[in-house]
């Protein structure tokens, strides 16, 4: 686990603008750097670091190197129906990815479905939120993202396919939270390796192998990546970049095998609309009873609760405003050196 080093415990609101104010001074649009901020600190706050505020010192890196346009204008270029696709000019993740589920909630509301697609983006980190959007919107949200290659193809000694995550969201009933899955199709996220390469530990057998393809620990020499469930993982992935890459005219995986060096993002994001299906209320008293039924289950030796998808993330989220938010030495330690270089204040708890 990453070492959280006593005293470096921070508000959520206050990591939040501080974040924003690093990422706008290192090249993003005010707003853009907002949305990021917001969408880093909402993984920080439910325990996902490996998708949190530690990314900022590559966000900006990517600034430096093209790989992100920070001041983006995405558009909206072609649709027909409930479809729709966006044109993200490499803007920031979360810039691109919540202009396409505002669209698809939008479209849902026509429609009964609403699918934007989000073709060249950038990083969008942990989909879950946006995915979260739609069900707040009293939609069913979808969202999915795709990239170049991290991780190995089952059966191949070398990187196929990506860790494409994809996160489902259901409405609850009044009052209670979402059902949220969040998951990526790698036996572990990239982020959780850099997580662990930054606080110096190791890292579970399964999750990376060295470049002669052997399992490690060492959170350094990981070359690639290893899916989920072996070829499930893989599969799942390959599909996602059939639907979120290849079907809108842009494949990541295929140039990328071909010695294309170009890295770009594409996304997919899908609302459905529950009013289509009949009575909202009763589907949404249907989630309760089914998530009251899976946590009534016999529990196994040792297991104190059965968690539903997405609760124990809720439950950190709710401590995390109460208490604030625990950041690693390292994560401390790179915000305070880039916000020194860009002469910004720094937030008491991390002086």
């Amino acid at each position: 686990m990453p070492d959280h080093a006593s005293g470096r415990r921070i508000a959520v609101a206050e990591l939040r603008a501080f974040g924003a104010r690093i990422l706008e001074a290192g090249g993003f649009a005010p707003s853009g750097a907002q949305q990021t901020a917001d969408l880093l600190v909402w993984a920080d706050a439910r325990g996902v670091e490996s998708h949190g505020v530690l990314r900022i010192p590559r966000y900006l890196e990517m600034v430096r190197q093209g790989l992100v346009n920070g001041r983006a204008e995405p558009r909206f270029v072609s649709g027909l129906g409930a479809i729709s696709v966006l044109e993200g000019d490499n803007a920031p993740g979360a810039v691109g990815m919540n202009m396409a589920m505002a669209r698809a909630i939008e479209l849902a509301g026509t429609f009964g479905i609403g699918w934007c697609s989000a073709r060249n983006v950038s990083h969008a980190g942990a989909v879950g939120y946006f995915a979260e959007a739609a069900a707040r919107a009293g939609r069913i949200g979808i969202a999915m993202t795709a990239s170049k290659p991290l991780m190995s193809y089952f059966g191949a000694k070398a990187e196929g396919v990506s860790t494409n995550p994809i996160a489902v969201a259901a409405p609850n009933a009044k009052g209670r939270r979402p059902i949220l899955l969040d998951m990526s199709t790698s036996a572990a996220a990239l982020g959780k390796i850099m997580a662990a390469r930054n606080a110096g530990v190791p890292i579970p057998v399964g999750w990376g192998v060295d470049a002669n393809g052997a399992d490690t620990t060492d959170p350094k020499v990981v070359q690639f990546l290893l899916p989920m469930a072996g070829a499930k993982g893989s599969g799942l992935s390959l599909m996602i970049e059939v639907l979120a890459s290849v079907l809108v005219g842009n494949p990541l995986i295929e140039r990328a095998l071909a010695g294309d060096p170009k890295g770009a993002f594409n996304g997919i994001a899908i609302a459905v609309n529950v009013e289509a299906f009949g009575d909202t209320a009763a589907f949404r008293n249907g989630i309760a009873e089914l998530g009251a039924a899976i946590k009534a289950l016999p529990r196994a030796d040792g297991v104190e609760e059965i968690l539903l998808p997405g609760e124990r993330g809720y439950a950190r989220a709710a401590q995390a405003e109460v208490n604030g938010i625990a950041l690693s030495a390292a994560t401390a330690r790179s915000l305070v050196a880039l916000a020194q270089g860009f002469r910004l204040p720094i937030p008491e708890p991390l002086r």
